[in-house]
């Protein structure tokens, strides 16, 4: 199987690199908290708005769709905080397992690292689109 195990020191240094990615993963699991909060009050809103009679708040109802272009964006931007969570993770895993088994992984990690990142900043423009959605019509209704 290993011909030679890694010593104490080289795996402390190991564990060391491969949890350094853990800060993009607290920051990944924070954003999708935010997202998920933010996709309740949207859907929250259009089932109230879903629940008005139209005769009397015709002009709150016009916002439904605005509503689900929201909620539509807020989607994209949870799956690409996901999808950058997973490849953090994945991210983790080669770089652990890789260097433990004292092979080259430099290259490799850093190309998930940018596509992990990469994701993370669709995300978060995703999310930047969703906010500047919200703040061309105040919400009448909270």
């Amino acid at each position: 199987m290993l011909s030679e195990l890694p010593s104490v020191n080289h795996l402390s240094l190991v564990i060391t690199q491969a949890a350094a990615p853990a800060f993009l993963l607290g920051a990944v699991v924070g954003l999708i908290s935010v997202l998920i909060n933010r996709l309740e009050r949207i859907l929250d809103r259009s089932r109230t708005l879903n629940a008005l009679d139209r005769s009397i708040a015709p002009d709150l109802k016009a916002d439904l769709p605005r509503l689900e272009r929201r909620a539509g964006l807020i989607n994209g931007a949870i799956v690409f905080a996901i999808s950058s969570g997973v490849t953090t993770i994945l991210l983790m895993v080669v770089a652990f397992t890789f260097a433990f088994l004292g092979l080259a992984h430099e290259r490799g990690v850093a190309l998930l690292f940018i596509l992990a990142v990469g994701l993370f900043g669709a995300s978060l423009t995703q999310f930047l689109r969703e906010v500047q959605m919200a703040l061309q019509k105040i919400d009448l209704i909270s």
